[in-house]
């Protein structure tokens, strides 16, 4: 039986992966910070605790969902961002190796500038302006430096069983008639039941590398936020306002890229594996969130 151990397994991503291979004959191995039923304490910070839990579990494949996302406070908290977000993608990377297993890296669209035009491939080059964008290229670098079996998948936009932007719609529309979205930060939207698919689809491949993991399409949050009030069947009116005027009403520490759309490139490189659209991913989240 194959084993697959999962660190951040509390986060939406970990509870999408237990959803996707519910019916794989699979033994899951769930770690978080903190110990709770079902799941395992593990400090990735801490290498001898990392080194020690996989020798012990033995795992085929590691799935690194841990990370310190606040991106505010990742500018206040840059070197525990660093701990959590590289040197424990280092820790994983190490005792993946050792134990001979994958390594499947999360990482994040935040490692690009946000200055670009056109969708960003995994072939340009890498240029983080906010400290968690810099602590999670930092741990890309490291898995590539020791893990000789692995995958980085760059998604953006998460959400899923957990706090999230959609989420956070719905619970402001509870209260407000108006809310003020940002209309010039694009992206794409992405569920992490999409991720996970693509998480159980390139997992059992030797297709090594980097790759681009996000939903097909773009839109800006004000966009967004307008599809999932339509959805919900909401009347709230978006004002769609720029970066500026927004943190004039909400001061932010962290730089957001203005552009942050990915080219899932090596997806059509390598194989025929498509993702699907933010909008069909919204309306399938949709569905089971409000039945």
């Amino acid at each position: 039986m194959k084993k697959i151990l999962i660190t951040g397994a509390n986060g939406q991503l970990g509870r999408a992966l237990d959803m996707e291979y519910k019916e794989e004959d699979v033994q899951f191995i769930r770690t978080d910070v903190a110990e709770s039923e079902g799941i395992t304490a593990l400090d990735i910070t801490r290498i001898e605790d990392v080194l020690s839990l996989v020798s012990l579990k033995q795992p085929d494949v590691i799935i690194n969902c841990a990370a310190h996302t606040n991106v505010d406070k990742c500018e206040t908290q840059e070197d525990l961002a660093y701990k959590i977000n590289a040197i424990g993608a280092r820790n994983l990377s190490i005792a993946a190796q050792k134990a001979d297993a994958k390594l499947i890296q999360v990482s994040t669209d935040y490692v690009f500038s946000g200055d670009a035009s056109e969708p960003i491939t995994e072939f340009d080059t890498p240029g983080p302006v906010s400290a968690y964008g810099r602590t999670k290229y930092a741990g890309e670098e490291f898995v590539k430096e020791f893990s000789n079996r692995h995958f980085i998948l760059r998604t953006a936009w998460l959400y899923g069983d957990g706090h999230n932007f959609v989420k956070t719609m719905l619970k402001l529309a509870e209260t407000h008639d108006t809310l003020s979205v940002v209309k010039d930060q694009l992206g794409s939207p992405t569920s992490a039941t999409e991720l996970a698919r693509l998480i159980h689809y390139l997992e059992p491949t030797e297709n090594y590398g980097t790759y681009h993991a996000t939903c097909e399409g773009m839109c800006s949050w004000a966009e967004f936020a307008d599809a999932i009030f339509a959805r919900a069947k909401k009347d709230v009116k978006v004002t769609h306002v720029t970066t500026q005027e927004y943190r004039s009403m909400n001061p932010q520490s962290a730089k957001r890229p203005a552009y942050s759309v990915l080219d899932n490139y090596m997806l059509r490189l390598t194989g025929d594996y498509r993702m699907s659209s933010w909008q069909a991913a919204l309306d399938e989240y949709m569905e089971t969130l409000l039945g």
